[in-house]
């Protein structure tokens, strides 16, 4: 069985740490660099409800997309909820390794899996890593259909494809216009409009969306934004939904490496839903009844 140390130099390569955003906290959380790992587990979130399934399923590794620490913190005292996750993965000898933005914009990275998970062609980065001399790095993706849908045939495809959540997918746009090219970005993505109207896509399928970013969007695109093409429609589902499929693509990634170095590694992926809502409650009234709005 490798070490613990082998088997984060593997994950390194996929995704070095130096790639990550200045602001951002990945790599080892904890773990003894000599301990041997046999079984790694992948997941969104380092909450507890994945930390117990790690320590049920046996793992000596769990990888996270998402942060434990992003701040500093003075106690990892288990009265802290951060804390108790930090006691018992040190009492039960499991480490935890964070890949973040670095695996955001790795090639292939949570975008890829994203477009993958709604069946799309990748053509290009949204956001490309001017240190790539391949342009095949960066945050987003630009993505092709295979043939063209309606905004509502692709929402009903994006609900289908990625995971179910409370919120699954919400919808601006025509719902009869035609989309045949769609910008992808898993995670909180309404930072990067300019991007998406600069790629001149029909759509945006990202996380997070905010009223006023949104609103503000689509007005520009209604009036034309000073002749630029402006996405037909936006697409927000859940956070850990969109982040989801890339456990899958990395658990896949650390398989080949296992194999190829012969260290049997037992790789799994958890279905714990980690996204914070648990239930969605329709609006009584037609909204496209405009007195049916309260005021």
């Amino acid at each position: 069985m490798p070490r613990l140390s082998e088997v984060i130099a593997a994950l390194d390569v996929l995704w070095p740490p130096e790639r990550a955003e200045g602001w951002d906290a990945v790599g080892t959380v904890c773990g003894d660099p000599d301990q041997e790992v046999s079984r790694v587990l992948f997941a969104v979130d380092p909450v507890q409800d994945i930390v117990d399934e790690a320590v049920k399923r046996g793992a000596d590794l769990l990888v996270t997309h998402h942060p434990l620490y992003l701040r500093g913190t003075t106690t990892v005292a288990a009265s802290t909820f951060k804390g108790r996750v930090v006691h018992t993965l040190i009492k039960h000898d499991i480490a935890l390794h964070v890949a973040h933005t670095n695996a955001d914009t790795a090639d292939p990275g949570v975008s890829d899996a994203l477009a993958g998970a709604l069946d799309l062609r990748v053509v290009r980065p949204l956001v490309p890593d001017p240190s790539d001399p391949d342009g095949r790095r960066g945050l987003g993706r630009v993505c092709e259909l295979d043939h063209p849908l309606t905004v509502r045939e692709f929402a009903a495809r994006a609900a289908e494809r990625l995971p179910a959540t409370a919120q699954g997918i919400r919808v601006a746009g025509d719902p009869e216009a035609l989309v045949r090219t769609v910008a992808v970005s898993g995670g909180s993505g309404d930072s990067l409009f300019e991007n998406v109207r600069a790629a001149g896509v029909d759509a945006f399928l990202t996380a997070d969306l905010r009223h006023h970013p949104a609103s503000e969007f689509m007005a520009a695109r209604a009036q034309g934004a000073q002749g630029a093409h402006s996405p037909l429609a936006l697409f927000d589902a859940a956070h850990w939904a969109t982040e989801w499929p890339w456990c899958e693509l990395a658990a896949t990634q650390l398989d080949e490496i296992s194999d190829r170095k012969g260290w049997g590694l037992r790789v799994h992926v958890s279905k714990t839903v980690t996204d914070p809502w648990t239930a969605h409650a329709a609006s009584a009234a037609d909204p496209s009844d405009p007195l049916g709005a309260p005021n």
